[in-house]
């Protein structure tokens, strides 16, 4: 922390995406429809989870935790990017950038191993069904929760701890539209490849770690299913996974794109579209994925409606 006193800046501005009045206006308008359909999607999910007792399943209770940190994200990224879309001061103060890199790199990381446990689950669903009620206790769900908010707490401290470490005197300006890792180590005057080597080797342990406990999962799923010999088996087993496999590559490939390289090869054009997608679209995505895909959640839904007299006439 003593090394922040060094420095010579005191707040950074945040470029942004574009200089154009005209496309700003564009941006704000979407990113804000964005970001509402994010919060009521995922405080959707979060609800029909909780008040629909059928769906108290583990893989619920993921899904549920996976809504709350796209939650966290949207409103740790969005909200500041929409204030300076809309206003002229486009400034974020010296501890106000580290703590949204904090949480960027926390929420990040925990959503890698609460993935990599619905992978875990579906396998134990489709490869062993008549132990999983036994296997997948709530006391190995909480546990497996744990786990996961500990790797992103780690990983946040560790990677703050280093940036900390950094003096910035070359310039405040970071182009980009929040606070992420490329585009600040590039602002610093120190020699920053040993932070950049840290960084790359948490990153990268956390997404390589986690996509290998998804990767043995699902090559376990598919060579169960390749053995059921009825096609309707086939498509019921697959159905159960869709939703989860088309998350894991969306995040996944995102992910990788951005941060498994060195800061050099840093694009700017390139990188911030890949950054809106994101930090902006995917919270926006999940829910979408993990509803409309998924007749469980359908139906729970219109039981919860019926319930409160929404549905009167679905019977």
């Amino acid at each position: 922390m003593n090394s922040w006193n060094n420095t010579n800046v005191r707040y950074f501005i945040l470029v942004g995406l574009t200089d154009s009045g005209e496309i700003q206006l564009v941006l704000s308008l979407l990113f804000l429809l964005i970001y509402l359909i994010s919060e009521l999607g995922n405080l959707g999910m979060i609800l029909i989870i909780c008040l629909d007792h059928q769906l108290h399943t583990p893989m619920y209770f993921f899904l549920t935790h996976l809504s709350f940190l796209d939650l966290c994200y949207s409103n740790v990224i969005t909200p500041k990017t929409l204030v300076n879309l809309l206003t002229s001061s486009k400034s974020i103060s010296f501890m106000g950038c580290f703590t949204q890199m904090y949480f960027l790199v926390l929420l990040s990381a925990t959503e890698c191993f609460i993935l990599s446990s619905m992978a875990y689950d579906r396998y134990i669903a489709i490869c062993n069904p008549l132990h999983y009620p036994v296997i997948m206790s709530p006391r190995l769900c909480r546990a497996l929760l744990t786990g996961s908010y500990t790797v992103g707490f780690m990983d946040s401290f560790v990677n703050n701890l280093c940036m900390s470490s950094l003096s910035f005197c070359k310039s405040n300006i970071i182009h980009d539209f929040f606070c992420d890792l490329s585009p600040i180590l590039i602002l610093s005057c120190n020699d920053t490849y040993g932070t950049e080597m840290m960084i790359m080797f948490l990153a990268g342990s956390t997404t390589i770690f986690s996509l290998i406990i998804i990767c043995v999962s699902y090559v376990c799923i598919l060579s169960t299913i390749l053995k059921i010999t009825s096609t309707s088996g086939k498509q019921k087993a697959f159905s159960t996974c869709a939703s989860h496999l088309l998350g894991v590559t969306i995040f996944y490939g995102t992910i990788i794109f951005i941060y498994l390289k060195p800061k050099k090869s840093y694009s700017l054009g390139k990188d911030q579209v890949a950054s809106v997608f994101y930090t902006i679209v995917i919270p926006m995505l999940n829910p979408l994925i993990y509803s409309l895909r998924n007749k469980e959640v359908k139906n729970a839904f219109i039981r919860v409606m019926q319930k409160r007299g929404v549905f009167r006439q679905i019977k």
